[in-house]
């Protein structure tokens, strides 16, 4: 695996939104707590 710096995503907050309600779901189906973390790839 390479060496890759990943900094936290800047989502606005219809994004955020989004994704707590993504972990909400799959955290229903899954029947576990999940946790999803949006990261920035840079090159």
């Amino acid at each position: 695996m390479t060496n890759q710096n990943f900094p936290v995503a800047n989502l606005n907050e219809d994004q955020l939104q989004k994704v707590k309600k993504l972990e909400q779901e799959l955290s229903q189906e899954a029947s576990d707590n999940i946790v999803l973390i949006a990261y920035d790839e840079k090159n």
